[in-house]
């Protein structure tokens, strides 16, 4: 069964974007809806998936793109990687706004000093479904992120609980597996992206992997998503040597199914640890990589953290991304790990907004130690301090600390 086709909130963005740039680069992880979103807009299309279509264009792809009704939708453009530099021969022959729309899947090239698309392709990160597009509610006036951005903490009742926070994040955001699949089908959808992904995905990028080492570089860092861990601990986990291991980062980063988090510094306070915060990019893979389902996860204390770390960062990353302009999103962890806060968003001239998760119905002072430590160094500088759980209701549980039921972001 084909998925539902639901409103995104990338949409009023991507029609923004084109109203006022010439070229978009629209990047995510594959099958997350990109092609659906820029068809929904274009008025002609390129399928580069296509090989004869891929032959023509490679043969000359500047006369290839030339004369086509705009604007012009290139999918999968690692395929003839030399379409970038074709549409900036063509945006600088033309500027004309809405020309191009450009999607792919991988990252790699965006990332090279010499990629042609600088100051002609706009960027737009798109990933899966959230829980706003999932339950509709898109139209419901500004979401409770945005304002907790301004310093504006609404507070939400909620009826879900653990066990269903637990299956939103397994039926994952990738559109089809999230919209009317059975929990088997989507179990059998998510182990075969993930079988694509390490067999196939990898040639995107030109890189010839062995199959069984990457996957296992990927469970060893599925089993440590929404945490700081060295990297020789996910080597000898993965049981691959330093190099190899190096790479396989690099390459699960380029397929955007794997994200970094950066950690925040500040000469205010010394003795920062610097190592980033991993975490998959979907917590449905959490189902594909480790073929768990919501009983094994609830049965696990510390799988269960991150799987719901992991769902609620991808919810906070997804709407942030779509932003303009775009909060600056860390991780903050004192060297000797006595003061840590999950995800701290920078906003305005250096203000703070702190957000701890939790994977608990009854948040308590404890869980708010971290983020009273903030406060109590940056003052008013701290627009917000959130423990965002998976209990019911919101209340005040230290001073300036709120928390607050999870399903606020999609309230």
């Amino acid at each position: 069964m084909a998925s539902a086709v639901v409103p995104r909130l990338a949409d009023a963005v991507m029609r923004d974007m084109l109203s006022d740039h010439a070229a978009i680069l629209v990047t995510g992880p594959r099958a997350t809806g990109k092609t659906t979103m820029a068809r929904a807009v274009a008025r002609s299309t390129i399928d580069l998936a296509d090989a004869n279509t891929a032959a023509a264009l490679r043969a000359d792809p500047v006369v290839g793109l030339a004369d086509r009704a705009a604007p012009v939708l290139v999918d999968e453009w690692q395929v003839v990687p030399e379409t970038l530099a074709a549409i900036k021969t063509l945006v600088d022959r033309d500027p004309q706004r809405g020309h191009f729309l450009v999607t792919g899947s991988v990252r790699g090239a965006i990332d090279s000093p010499t990629w042609p698309g600088t100051g002609r392709l706009v960027h737009l990160r798109m990933y899966g479904l959230v829980e706003r597009e999932i339950e509709a509610r898109l139209d419901s006036g500004p979401s409770w992120l945005a304002g907790v951005l301004e310093g504006d903490v609404r507070h939400v009742s909620s009826s879900h609980d653990l066990r269903d926070y637990v299956e939103r994040a397994l039926r994952s955001g990738f559109p089809e597996p999230a919209l009317g699949m059975s929990p088997a089908g989507r179990a059998r959808w998510l182990t075969s992206y993930v079988e694509q992904l390490v067999t196939r995905d990898v040639e995107d990028l030109g890189a010839q992997r062995d199959p069984d080492r990457l996957r296992r570089y990927l469970q060893a860092v599925a089993l440590n998503s929404a945490g700081i861990v060295d990297d020789v601990t996910l080597y000898q986990a993965a049981g691959v040597a330093k190099a190899t291991g190096r790479a396989y980062g690099r390459l699960l980063e380029n397929l955007l199914v794997l994200e970094s988090v950066p950690a925040w510094t500040t000469n205010r306070l010394k003795r920062m640890a610097l190592a980033p915060k991993r975490y998959l990019v979907d917590a449905g893979l959490f189902a594909g990589v480790l073929g768990v389902d919501a009983r094994a996860v609830l049965r696990d204390g510390d799988l269960l953290g991150r799987v719901v770390d992991t769902f609620v960062t991808a919810q906070i990353r997804t709407e942030l991304a779509l932003m303009s302009p775009q909060p600056r999103v860390h991780h903050l962890r004192t060297a000797e790990g006595r003061h840590e806060i999950d995800l701290l968003i920078e906003v305005g001239a250096r203000e703070l907004v702190a957000i701890e998760i939790k994977a608990t119905a009854n948040p308590g002072r404890d869980d708010a130690r971290h983020l009273v430590w903030l406060r109590g160094q940056f003052g008013e500088a701290v627009r917000a301090a959130v423990v965002l759980h998976t209990g019911r209701e919101t209340v005040e549980i230290a001073e300036g600390v709120i928390a607050v039921p999870i399903a606020a972001l999609w309230s």
